[in-house]
């Protein structure tokens, strides 16, 4: 057994109005935000292939946080609420962010 958190991910999808606007008025803001809290993006893409399901959003990124609490917390920082509040009001017409704590890691047996 170990005292390390386990990880958590947060799964995003959005719509962005007009792409260059968001990145100049958002994502160039929020990247060194997520760096300062020890976030890593571990997947993006501006075409996401949707296998099942809906998407006609035009982002789609994987997020790893150290722990699920790590993840609320930045989720409701005083940091990010100014950039949370213009990507929701202002940016995007479609937005999906889910949390999901990650599974403990297994042992390889051989």
């Amino acid at each position: 057994m170990t005292d390390e958190a386990t990880p958590a991910y947060a799964m995003v999808q959005i719509n962005m109005k007009d792409p260059e606007e968001f990145m100049e008025r958002y994502a160039q803001h929020v990247m060194p935000i997520l760096a300062a809290w020890d976030v890593k993006m571990i997947a993006g893409t501006m075409a996401p292939s949707t296998i099942e399901g809906d998407f006609s959003g035009n982002w789609a990124a994987i997020l790893r946080f150290s722990s699920i609490d790590a993840a609320h917390e930045w989720y409701n920082s005083a940091d990010y609420e100014p950039y949370k509040n213009l990507r929701l009001d202002e940016l995007t017409d479609f937005t999906s962010l889910v949390f999901l704590e990650g599974l403990p890691a297994t042992p390889v047996e051989g």
